[in-house]
């Protein structure tokens, strides 16, 4: 009777709905015989429209979504097996894009709101929240920027590529990533971040290193690649600046990150 009453309720439980809730659900994806436009100019021209002085005009961006769905679906309808035979250019260039219009997309869907931060709970905050089309699965932007960029590409730059649309954010870049010049603008991307005196500074007179939180947060990106984070911020500084980092001795401090949303 015992084993019989058991194996019924491992019957049961086989019927109960999954645990894993959203994160299983799977859509369609389309097969295209064109090339992927690798460019990705429509990205370029939501940008130029509704980006202004690193400021995002969200409400703009609510009323007319039509263009950025459609860069969105252009993504999702690319199938991983036509990812993989790109190379490794092609590929930040394609997931950096993806989170960041991704992101846009998540904020427009929950706008009018103050921060990020407000979409969500405790438990599952907004880089939790299975909104990113990708390969046939709905996935998250943490998993995108960490288990598939920071995972797959030794490149910290990638940071300050990634938008998390507040002002204490690298800012988002009024063009989309090309694997073309790709270089040249994560190098862009973190000199401009790493010359805002409101995220980093030096204070000579105190012999302190201001910087962002993001160095704190994800320490060893930047040092396995330089040993240290004083060695990986130098080269952004200026050359004065430059001279006294490098003797040392310097206490680091981090700024203030602002979560407000970085809106019009």
């Amino acid at each position: 009777m015992k084993t019989f009453a058991f194996s019924a309720l491992l019957a049961l439980i086989a019927l109960l709905p999954s645990c894993s809730g959203d994160k299983q659900k799977t859509y369609t994806v389309a097969t295209t015989s064109g090339e992927f436009e690798q460019s990705h100019s429509a990205f370029t021209g939501i940008l130029q429209k509704h980006l202004k002085d690193e400021m995002v005009d969200y409400a703009g961006l609510k009323k007319d979504p039509a263009e950025l769905n459609a860069y969105l679906d252009t993504l999702a309808d690319v199938p991983e097996s036509t990812f993989k035979k790109w190379d490794k250019d092609q590929q930040m260039a394609f997931l950096i894009n993806l989170y960041n219009a991704a992101t846009l997309k998540l904020i427009v869907d929950h706008y009018p709101l103050k921060s990020i931060k407000d979409i969500g709970n405790v438990l599952k905050g907004p880089w939790k929240q299975e909104v990113v089309r990708l390969f046939g699965k709905f996935e998250t932007l943490d998993h995108v920027e960490h288990d598939l960029l920071r995972g797959n590409y030794d490149d910290p730059r990638i940071h300050f590529a990634v938008n998390c649309a507040s002002i204490g954010c690298p800012a988002l870049r009024p063009e989309a990533f090309q694997a073309t010049k790709l270089d040249a603008q994560l190098e862009e991307q973190a000199r401009k971040f790493l010359q805002d005196s409101s995220k980093n500074r030096l204070d000579t007179e105190n012999e302190v290193l201001h910087l962002s939180p993001i160095f704190d947060w994800f320490e060893d990106d930047f040092t396995a690649e330089s040993g240290t984070v004083e060695k990986f911020v130098t080269p952004y500084f200026k050359p004065a600046d430059r001279e006294v980092i490098e003797r040392g001795g310097l206490s680091i401090e981090n700024t203030d990150y602002d979560w407000d949303l970085n809106k019009q």
